[in-house]
């Protein structure tokens, strides 16, 4: 009796698509904006309709490319999505990853309202610089569109600094994959859609905060600006927007392993004698061969400062790599983003524009 029953249940798993396979890889296609909000305007378009158009072109391009992939969007046509829902679309479809399409804008008042262009991917972070704080409140203030709003949003207001402190507390689980993912994006849209590197950014977006995986959110450039209104409103241009986000995705899904370009030749030395760490969390001794470190860069010179330079501002464990002509300065070593995130505020204190760098093996890599 067992041989039949055995040779019974082989067939029926054989004939369920799936059953013996992977789990499918689920992504979420999020177009910002939508029916009563349209988003930022140019001359002619509308963000939603180009947030629309280029994400429609992205699922079409994962289906036909990704064979395991699953593409589900949070809109297929011009309606009205709160960013809650967004969010919990996101997670109920247990997605691996969540792309939010957006397009950028500037101030009507601004000098450069109608010149300034360049594409940048956001993930969740403790960044509240003015420039992404204005972006983060701008996206976030159609929850205002919402019938009482402040109750769904926990009194959460849009509009006041003062509400995005707390996010400052938030340790996002996912940062290190999110940044891998808008890394790899931004990567391409500058190579393959052509677009302004105005790179990878940080900032507290409410659709970033609300979900629980992988997630990033996309501004593809600026429609302030008319010539890129004419070129995110074009086919041309949703094609080549399209295409940029699909091949960082697979880069992204290939581990991001190889580099835009060979870096250049780096070494990594100790500015000052090494000191006992005084965090745990610090690895300057401990990573092992092939593991990547985060480390905080913090400012550059012409040539190498001598150790306990004033110019340190009292920084202990600093450590410089040559790039080119530059010697560049860094601080800590840590084993993960989100590790590194946690000592950038105050690092931030004494050098305003310090930023989080990867290495491997003493080498900076993307």
């Amino acid at each position: 009796m067992m041989r039949p029953l055995l040779q019974i249940f082989i067939l029926i798993l054989l004939m369920v698509p799936g059953m013996l396979g992977a789990k499918d890889f689920v992504v979420v296609i999020d177009p910002g904006h939508g029916g009563r909000d349209a988003g930022a305007v140019g001359l002619r378009a509308n963000e939603k309709s180009v947030n629309l158009s280029v994400g429609l072109r992205l699922k079409s391009l994962i289906e036909k490319g990704m064979p395991d992939a699953k593409v589900k969007m949070t809109r297929e046509s011009d309606r009205f999505i709160p960013l809650q829902g967004r969010a919990d679309f996101a997670n109920s479809n247990k997605a691996d990853v969540f792309i939010s399409i957006h397009a950028n804008s500037l101030d009507k008042k601004s000098p450069s309202y109608s010149r300034v262009h360049g594409a940048s991917v956001y993930t969740l972070g403790l960044d509240r610089s003015d420039t992404n704080l204005s972006v983060a409140m701008r996206e976030n203030a159609v929850m205002k569109l919402e019938d009482d709003y402040t109750t769904v949003y926990e009194g959460f207001d849009p509009s006041s600094t003062e509400s995005y402190i707390a996010f400052e507390m938030m340790q996002h689980k996912n940062m290190d994959q999110s940044i891998a993912l808008a890394e790899a994006v931004q990567n391409q849209l500058v190579r393959t859609a052509g677009r302004k590197n105005n790179g990878v950014r940080q900032a507290p977006f409410w659709v970033l905060v609300r979900t629980s995986m992988p997630a990033i959110l996309v501004e593809l450039d600026f429609i302030s600006n008319p010539q890129m209104e004419r070129y995110l409103s074009s086919d041309e241009g949703a094609d080549k927007l399209a295409s940029a986000i699909y091949k960082g995705l697979e880069r992204y899904r290939s581990g991001n392993k190889t580099p835009v370009a060979p870096p250049r030749k780096q070494e990594t030395r100790t500015a000052e004698p090494q000191a006992p760490a005084e965090s745990p969390t610090a690895r300057t001794e401990l990573a092992k061969a092939g593991e990547i470190v985060y480390k905080i860069q913090f400012m550059t010179s012409p040539s190498v400062l001598k150790a306990n330079h004033p110019n340190f501002k009292g920084l202990k464990n600093v450590e410089y790599y040559k790039d080119g002509k530059l010697v560049k300065y860094t601080v800590g070593a840590y084993g993960s983003m989100a590790e590194a995130s946690k000592e950038l505020p105050s690092v931030r204190k004494k050098f305003a524009d310090a930023f989080i760098i990867k290495t491997r093996d003493g080498v900076r890599i993307p």
